[in-house]
C-alpha cells in the first residue's frame, strides 16, 4: 500500500503535537512537520486550510483533520484503512496536552532560548 501524503501543522513543544508525532512514528508514516510557532506562514496556511486556529491539524491526502489528538488521528487512519490497529505503546500521551510541570519547563527554556546576543561594534 502506498503511504499517504501527510502534512502535520504542529507546535515544537506541545503535548498534543507530541502525540501526533508519536502516532506517525508508530505506524512509520512519513509526514511534513510544519512548525506553526516559529514560521507564521505555516500557521496562516493551517488556519486557511482548517478554517480555525487550534492545533494540531493534520492533512492526509488532502483531507483536513482539525484540532485533533494523536488518538483521533490514529482512529481516523484506522477507520479509513491507511493503517491496521497496533497496540504498541508509544511512550508519550496521545490523548492530552502538556501538564503544568511541562508548561513551566517549556517557559523556562523558552526564556533562555530567546536571548539574543548582539555583537559589539
Amino acid at each position: 500500500m502506498n503511504k499517504p501524503k501527510i502534512i502535520a501543522y504542529l507546535k515544537p513543544w506541545c503535548g498534543w503535537s507530541k502525540g501526533v508525532r508519536a502516532v506517525m512514528a508508530k505506524y512509520d508514516l512519513p509526514f511534513e512537520d510544519r512548525d506553526i510557532i516559529n514560521d507564521p506562514s505555516q500557521r496562516m496556511e493551517m488556519i486557511q486550510k482548517s478554517r480555525q486556529e487550534l492545533s494540531p491539524c493534520v492533512e492526509v491526502d488532502g483531507h483536513m483533520l482539525a484540532d485533533v489528538s494523536g488518538d483521533e488521528v490514529e482512529a481516523w487512519l484506522i477507520d479509513k484503512g491507511y493503517v491496521s490497529k497496533d497496540e504498541t505503546p508509544v511512550g508519550v500521551a496521545t490523548d492530552r496536552g502538556c501538564s503544568d510541570e511541562e508548561h513551566a519547563a517549556q517557559a523556562a527554556s523558552a526564556s533562555v532560548a530567546n536571548i539574543r546576543f548582539i555583537p559589539r561594534q
